[in-house]
Formats: C-alpha cells, structure tokens, sequence
C-alpha cells in the first residue's frame, strides 16, 4: 500500500490488475486502485477536485484534472474517512500515477492540496 500525509489528510492507495477486462494482444492492460482519504485534521473538509498524472511504461504522460472523484464532492469530518475505487486503462504492462487533490475547509471556505501519493501499476507476471 502507498501513503502520503499532507496537513493532516492522509491518502492511501492500493492497486489491482484487472485481468478479465485487459487484452494484452490489443495492448490494453486495465488496473483498479482503491483510495482511502483520511482526515486527521481538526477541520471538516471537502474534496473539490483532483488532478492526476499518468505514466505508462514507455514514459507517455497524460494528466486527467476535474471535479471531485467518481463524481462526488464528499465532505469528511475529522477523523473520519472516505472509500472509493477507480480505474486505468493503460497500453503497457506497468506504469505509475500521482496528483493532488484540491480541498476545502467547510469552516471559512479556505482550500489547500493534498498529495496522492506515487503508486505502480504492474501485471503480475512482470513481478516474477
């Protein structure tokens, strides 16, 4: 699992190849990864929105920026946390992804970032 902690927010990844809806031929390799958001801090805060960078295996970079996650803005409460998975398709066997995501102090309005910490995505045979 990878984590990162920014002002008291911590994010957690962990990853999963998605062997029934990848064609290797076709050179589609697709990957789940669940993150866990969170909140140490005293605030309650909400996640307004996320900026992603994507690298796949041959060094190709493309960067995915917009609102919230899987469509929701959710608000997190001191201690308290927030789940969802998600996806990537990629044209290689392995790559990697990174972003921040921009939240928002519900007590004055103030925002601030939060990493999402590195995390690889690799087919299991490559492991071998």
């Amino acid at each position: 699992m990878y984590k990162a902690v920014t002002k008291d927010v911590e994010v957690s990844v962990e990853t999963f190849y998605q062997e029934t809806a990848s064609n290797p031929e076709a050179g589609k390799y697709v990957f789940a990864y669940r993150i866990l958001i969170e909140n140490h801090s005293e605030f309650t805060i909400k996640l307004l929105r996320r900026h992603w960078h994507i690298i796949d295996g041959n060094g190709q970079l493309s960067e995915v920026d917009g609102e919230g996650v899987i469509g929701q803005q959710p608000i997190i409460e001191p201690e308290q946390k927030h789940e969802y998975v998600s996806g990537c398709e990629l044209q290689t066997e392995m790559g990697k992804m990174y972003g921040t995501y921009l939240m928002e102090k519900q007590i004055d309005g103030t925002t601030f970032e939060v990493e999402i910490p590195e995390f690889v995505m690799i087919v299991p045979y490559r492991l071998n």
